[in-house]
């Protein structure tokens, strides 16, 4: 049944630094930060949170909706996911933006510095989740625009549609009381462990107090550690999966946000879902690029 993924589509200009920021980067002159950086590697690729989760999802053999804004030039964006046979029927069009821009380099320790211009996606508000949901199974509230995230998670939460909330970089645009909204409304949780200690900070409660509520799960991704898995108050380490190469840790988040979905949609157990996610993840840091990575169902055991 259909996963409806609200979130960005981006255009992601992706770049290497061929050193290390750290040593670039004077602590005791930030004050007048002024650094240049030479990338002698650059690419355009096709991004945006909700491109690459129904990237990988539509890989797996699920069947992603997406619900997002472009601008002007993303006719070529719309014509890609049509190919793919992803459903774009909550897909607006926005003649007077710019699709959203992101400018990521890395360098050689798979550190990132990311600039992100929103443009049509600061319009996404505008969309309205389905209610009558319909065959909607399960959805995701990812990183989009402030308003269009608060928005979607009570459409969702009124639509009887459950929905992992994973606020990702988006998370420091809201303080504790919204945060503490977003996971009254939603079903599971997902953080990496940095934005899992800024949600704490925030709602003034740690994971422990977070999991032991309505929620069906929370999970913390820890890198190539694996995740934990809360569940009232009991936490299960899922181990990592070792990839064959590290090649670019761009859309890893994205790439795991689709192997949970798609077990959750199948009624898998958290657990189970967070495995395969954790194979997912570790297939596409192996490859450049957010939407480039193969996936393979059969070799993945589906």
């Amino acid at each position: 049944m259909p996963v409806l993924i609200c979130g960005s589509l981006a255009f992601d200009t992706i770049a290497n630094f061929h050193g290390r920021f750290a040593q670039q980067i004077l602590p005791e002159h930030i004050h007048i930060l002024n650094v240049s950086f030479l990338v002698p590697t650059l690419r355009r690729e096709f991004g945006g949170c909700a491109g690459n989760i129904a990237y990988s999802l539509k890989a797996l053999g699920g069947e992603p909706r997406v619900m997002a804004t472009v601008g002007a030039d993303g006719e070529g964006y719309l014509a890609r996911l049509k190919a793919m046979q992803i459903d774009t029927r909550h897909i607006e069009l926005l003649a007077d933006a710019y699709t959203a821009q992101c400018h990521i380099t890395t360098d050689q320790d798979n550190n990132q510095i990311t600039a992100f211009h929103p443009g049509a996606m600061q319009q996404a508000a505008r969309l309205v989740v389905p209610n009558p949901a319909g065959d909607i199974a399960i959805g995701i509230i990812a990183p989009d625009g402030r308003e269009a995230m608060l928005l979607h998670a009570r459409q969702m939460a009124d639509a009887g549609i459950p929905f992992v909330f994973d606020p990702g970089q988006g998370l420091p645009m809201f303080d504790g009381a919204e945060l503490q909204h977003f996971l009254s409304l939603a079903t599971w949780v997902t953080v990496n462990d940095y934005e899992g200690r800024m949600l704490c900070d925030r709602t003034g409660c740690d994971l422990d107090t977070l999991s032991r509520s309505h929620l069906r799960g929370l999970i913390v991704t820890l890198g190539h550690e694996g995740c934990d898995v809360w569940i009232q108050g009991q936490v299960t380490r899922v181990p990592g999966i070792e990839a064959s190469a590290v090649v670019d840790p761009t859309g890893c988040g994205d790439a795991f946000r689709a192997g949970l979905l798609y077990g959750l949609e199948r009624g898998w157990d958290l657990v189970r879902s967070v495995e395969l996610a954790n194979r997912v993840g570790a297939i596409k840091i192996a490859s450049a690029g957010t939407q480039n990575h193969r996936l393979d169902p059969a070799e993945l055991g589906l």
